[in-house]
């Protein structure tokens, strides 16, 4: 099972962030973002809710109780949901193989 902290850090590396960039949206100090990804903290309720909408992943994700990821489709019309459930399946069908 990956850790918050291992976790917490692949997020931001996919998301392109630095532990600065990801400091300063939290409004927190970035060595408060490394302590969270060596495991060393534990973030409150409120920044665990921040981290979950950066990433629109679940706080249930976050915290290893989810497996599965989630992608926030809200703002996508339903035309482009279709399209990413086609192209979701097309990759599962191929790593099948």
């Amino acid at each position: 099972m990956i850790d918050f902290g291992l976790k917490l850090k692949e997020l931001r590396k996919q998301a392109g962030m630095t532990q600065q960039q990801l400091a300063d949206k939290l409004c927190i100090t970035k060595s408060v973002v490394s302590y969270y990804e060596l495991s060393e903290r534990t973030p409150s309720p409120d920044v665990l809710k921040d981290l979950a909408i950066i990433f629109h992943v679940s706080a249930d994700y976050l915290l290893g109780i989810e497996r599965a990821k989630t992608i926030d489709v809200s703002d996508l019309s339903d035309e482009d949901v279709k399209l990413l459930l086609v192209t979701i399946e097309t990759l599962r069908n191929k790593n099948k193989h």
